[in-house]
């Protein structure tokens, strides 16, 4: 069983925009999002496509290596907020995988890196994100989740194309297993619609804007992605329209798709292994007294 390269295609879906489309994908990023009824917290993640690269393949060594060092100084992004960024990228490998063998294969040794690095450090964080097909038709509802993209580190995301593949018994598995925390913004969201659409629990959810208010005492600020990774990695997340609501149900997915994907949950993964790294904010005495009162 082999992942495929699919870099040497050049699909031209996103070509089509009309300006009525794209004036109503305007509408739907300026629409405030629902807040979503669970309570649990959430997170992202991703996968690399290459020739010849079997599943069974010897685990690379770099998942043993040091985590990479991350801008944890908040005072560092605050002082060049008059620049502009440069837009972060995922600079590693990205396996994209797209029938049942093989998401079921790449789940399977997504799991014994996870194992490894459980072993070494004692708590493993992916980086978590789903794509959906969004309708610009009223009265037609989006499409069920199209693509899932879990990022283990700098090195390796994946990419399942779970709209043609399923859920497969291994990737369910890591998705319901408690010990492994999936990160990622509005994470439990996207876990009510993975079991809406494939019953399929996704557990362990932790959600950054909620880990970022918890870090710097707010509990108002409801932060996005792109707004995380500018103030705690320094960088520009990149969200192109005629690639976010797009046609993520196509096979294969473009290059641009699976860098996107691929940048998506690894910039959860990164923002939080710098979030985790900061001590909790000390909550102000006058806020503690509030709190009392209220109670009572």
């Amino acid at each position: 069983m082999e992942f495929k390269d699919y870099n040497s295609f050049s699909l031209d879906w996103d070509d089509h925009f009309t300006e009525d489309v794209i004036r109503l994908m305007d509408a739907i990023e300026a629409t405030p999002p629902t807040p979503p009824s669970s309570s649990r917290k959430k997170r992202k993640s991703a996968v690399h496509h290459q020739d010849n690269l079997k599943t069974s393949r010897q685990l690379p060594h770099s998942i043993l290596s040091p985590p990479p060092s991350f801008p944890s100084s908040f005072a560092r992004c605050q002082s060049n907020t008059r620049l502009r960024y440069p837009p972060l990228r995922f600079g590693g490998h990205i396996l994209y995988s797209f029938t049942e063998d093989e998401v079921e294969n790449a789940a399977m040794e997504l799991l014994k890196i996870v194992e490894i690095k459980k072993k070494e450090m004692g708590q493993v964080a992916l980086g978590f994100d789903i794509e959906w097909k969004p309708s610009f038709q009223k009265g037609i509802l989006p499409g069920k989740a199209a693509v899932m993209q879990i990022c283990c580190d700098s090195q390796y995301c994946y990419v399942m194309h779970i709209f043609h593949s399923g859920i497969p018994q291994t990737l369910q598995v890591l998705l319901e297993d408690s010990e492994i925390i999936k990160v990622g913004v509005a994470i439990d969201g996207d876990a009510i619609k993975v079991f809406s659409d494939y019953k399929v629990s996704v557990n362990a959810l932790e959600d950054l804007s909620d880990l970022a208010n918890q870090k710097f005492g707010s509990n108002c600020r409801h932060w996005s992605l792109a707004a995380l990774t500018e103030e705690f990695i320094c960088k520009e997340l990149p969200k192109p329209k005629k690639i976010r609501l797009g046609n993520w149900e196509l096979y294969p997915l473009s290059n641009a798709q699976l860098q996107y994907a691929a940048t998506d949950a690894f910039a959860s993964w990164q923002i939080y292994q710098v979030l985790k790294s900061l001590p909790d904010a000390v909550k102000d005495p006058a806020d503690k007294r509030s709190e009392t009162i209220s109670s009572q």
